[in-house]
């Protein structure tokens, strides 16, 4: 791997600078080495902080490749790395099910109402499926998500 460093190399560093690090290797990391980086900063020791940036990671490449043909492909690289369990797995399944809708694939409605906060909060901001962005203006989780579902219908409707 060419241009990062192994976890564990700097063993002064503290979880914020690790953190850090992590962030800016994974933003320059190439397709290639990505699964290899994700893989080596699961095993940092603070694995809460290695798993959040792991997730900040995904989330930014999944929105990359939302509509991308290559999303299957890295889904099951990435699904291979975090597994299938745990809050790791989960995002990738929630990127799955936002890019079904995003490229009108088959999709239930109550996998979206079943979705974390995150995935429907996230799917308001995203996503411009009336269907959607109905089911969420009607049944989201929550006030904030209701309302912003309805805000987004009533913009897609300009």
């Amino acid at each position: 791997m060419s241009g990062w460093s192994d976890t564990g190399k700097q063993p002064d560093e503290d979880e914020h600078q690790r953190f850090n690090r992590y962030l800016q290797q994974l933003a320059d990391v190439c397709q290639e080495d990505e699964a290899e980086m994700v893989r080596v900063i699961l095993r940092d020791p603070d694995e809460v902080m290695a798993q959040s940036a792991v997730a900040r990671h995904l989330d930014r490449r999944a929105h990359q490749l939302l509509t991308d043909p290559g999303f299957g492909d890295w889904f099951h690289t990435m699904a291979t790395e975090v597994g299938e369990q745990g809050f790791l797995g989960r995002r990738l399944y929630e990127w799955t099910l936002l890019r079904s809708i995003a490229v009108n694939a088959p999709w239930k409605p109550e996998d979206v109402l079943a979705a974390s906060d995150w995935f429907q909060r996230t799917a308001v901001q995203i996503l411009t499926s009336p269907t959607a962005l109905r089911l969420l203006a009607g049944d989201g989780r929550t006030r904030r998500i209701r309302t912003a579902a309805d805000r987004r219908l009533a913009e897609e409707r300009r």
